[in-house]
């Protein structure tokens, strides 16, 4: 029985600290995680063979690759920009092309991943505060937060939900509706809705009139086919097969690997640009993906969650508007602050354990546990990568926009958005 509590210190321990300096040392989080899982693989908590077998999800590591890759040739295709020149062109005004343009960034970002999404966007965003000459901070801000809202609303917007699909057994199809309700996509258009409201109310003075511009063309609409059997083919998968299986993992990937077989050799990039695709890829994400499967594995393997769900057992009692209080707000501060992936892999089965115990379904919680570990990202300029890589494009542009300032845009967005879908969530769920 000691050695049983000794080892479990010990893992408590390491997963702290493996927290405490991702937090510090952002930049070098993949290098952390392996490390961390390095070193209980080394002490004997876990072995080689349960890591490679059972810990690592390949399957969501094979999704989040696939769709990383057709994400890139889906910006080098310029569609994204060809589309947003004409909903733009196409708006009776300034405020509305804006926040049009916020709410297509959101929509593109529940298919292709959050950075990439505000990548492709920032440029067409910074062109037209140029056009109006006007500062581009809260438009910028504004790209981040909504691709890092709507990332929550299908399998393949975003890691964590990704990893919701594997451990509930959710397909594709299950984001819309399960079991006859209506989903986690429908929640956050209820917040995309609400957060639109809230930019339309900085933007409707930016000026009056149509916006003149210049239409982008598309190179190609290869790409624009890729993504869409992306999701036809995930949706086709999760009706026949029920819930994530490797039939979605090689679907994607094998889609993205046909993809990069038609950037080299069809569209003629050559070896050395797909080379460098292929190396721009957020391959820090995916190694530190792997190292969080294995330090997560780890803790679970020892007993600590069910310990944690103990303790919140206590806390809450039979008050279930208090645990699904709780499990928003605790969520939404802790992913202001630090990575949501070893987060809401830790919190899955607590969630779902508070849930069984109190006689609900699970889905209650496990929603809001996704709905404030992925919104909550939007609290902080480094919550979430989107928000990181948008400060960076200001500077470019010699805009400084500190804490306190992309606070005063952040957190009511994040209270409002994260208000408007729990809601919905718990009036659906409970």
């Amino acid at each position: 029985m000691q050695g049983i509590i000794e080892i479990k210190w010990l893992v408590l321990a390491i997963a702290v600290l493996m927290y405490v300096f991702v937090l510090i040392f952002q930049e070098k989080k993949s290098l952390i995680a392996l490390g961390a899982g390095l070193l209980l693989m080394i002490l004997g908590v876990v072995s080689p063979r349960t890591v490679v077998t059972e810990l690592i999800n390949w399957n969501v590591l094979l999704i989040f690759l696939g769709s990383l890759i057709i994400a890139e040739l889906f910006i080098y295709s310029r569609v994204p920009a060809l589309i947003a020149d004409s909903i733009v062109l196409g708006s009776p005004n300034v405020g509305i092309a804006m926040v049009a343009i916020l709410m297509m960034t959101g929509f593109i970002s529940a298919f292709v991943e959050n950075v990439a999404t505000v990548l492709v966007m920032a440029p067409i965003a910074l062109a037209l505060c140029k056009k109006l000459a006007i500062n581009p901070a809260y438009f910028m801000t504004g790209l981040a937060v909504m691709a890092n809202l709507q990332g929550t609303a299908t399998l393949v917007g975003d890691p964590p939900s990704m990893i919701f699909a594997d451990y509930a057994g959710y397909g594709f199809n299950d984001f819309f509706v399960f079991q006859g309700k209506p989903a986690v996509f429908f929640a956050v258009q209820i917040g995309m809705i609400a957060g639109s409201l809230f930019f339309y109310g900085y933007f409707r003075k930016q000026g009056k009139g149509k916006v003149r511009i210049e239409k982008e063309k598309a190179l190609t609409m290869v790409p624009s086919v890729l993504l869409i059997c992306m999701i036809a083919g995930l949706a086709a998968a999760s009706f026949v097969f029920g819930g994530l299986t490797y039939a979605s993992g090689f679907l994607v990937m094998g889609l993205g690997l046909a993809g990069l077989f038609w950037y080299g050799l069809i569209r003629k990039e050559g070896i050395k640009n797909t080379g460098e695709l292929i190396k721009n890829l957020d391959w820090d994400t995916t190694l530190f993906l792997a190292g969080i499967f294995v330090v997560v594995g780890a803790v679970s393997s020892v007993g600590l969650l069910e310990d944690f769900a103990a303790l919140l057992n206590s806390v809450i009692g039979d008050n279930v508007l208090l645990g699904f209080v709780l499990i928003l707000a605790v969520s939404t501060v802790i992913s202001g602050f630090v990575d949501n992936v070893p987060y809401i892999i830790i919190m899955l089965p607590v969630a779902s354990r508070l849930a069984a115990d109190l006689g609900l379904r699970p889905e209650l919680y496990m929603f809001a546990l996704l709905i404030g570990s992925c919104m909550g990202g939007n609290l902080t300029p480094f919550g979430a990568s989107a928000n990181v890589v948008a400060l960076g494009l200001l500077r470019k542009q010699n805009v400084n926009l500190t804490f306190w300032q992309w606070l005063k845009i952040g957190a009511p967005f994040t209270v409002i958005t994260i208000a408007a879908s729990s809601l919905f969530i718990w009036l659906i769920w409970r």
